[in-house]
């Protein structure tokens, strides 16, 4: 949405100039005021990123060929069915008071605003139960820990597909 010429025409005429500012950067705050409380304006917006998505993805993957696995990171992996082209699923939890706290905090938003989104998402349980893996980044459980050992179990599947 940032760099995709195309994207941001498209973004613009279905979401207005204001979508970007003067600099050409991504206003985030004025998506989610539109998007966030209006799903058919959601699912149009999804429609226009998720295309170009899941081609970026596509066109990533075929450049790591020395690296012995490879992770996609997306919001809405489970809601976009992106998943179905992935070998195992992670799974990031933190209880909701957590989250909405650093989504505040990133963001500079409300926890209201926080909620709404949170509306449009999959439910933590419908989450955790199509994960292979999942992870606790509840600020107290190690999560470098449980990362460098997925690290070191993924290695060892390949090693055992070899």
């Amino acid at each position: 949405m940032q760099e995709d010429p195309e994207l941001k025409k498209e973004v613009r005429k279905a979401f207005g100039w204001d979508a970007y500012d003067e600099k050409e950067r991504l206003s985030r705050a004025y998506l989610a005021k539109i998007v966030f409380n209006n799903s058919s304006k959601l699912n149009l917006l999804n429609s226009l990123v998720h295309p170009r998505v899941f081609e970026d993805y596509r066109l990533w993957v075929a450049d790591q060929n020395d690296s012995p696995y490879s992770i996609k990171e997306a919001a809405l992996l489970l809601e976009t069915e992106s998943y179905k082209e992935l070998d195992k699923i992670i799974v990031v939890t933190a209880p909701i008071n957590i989250r909405i706290e650093r989504v505040v905090q990133r963001d500079n938003v409300k926890n209201e605003d926080v909620l709404k989104r949170m509306e449009n998402q999959m439910s933590d349980r419908e989450r955790i139960a199509r994960a292979d893996y999942i992870l606790n980044n509840d600020g107290k459980a190690s999560l470098i820990n449980q990362v460098l050992n997925l690290h070191n179990e993924f290695l060892n599947m390949v090693k055992r597909n070899s």
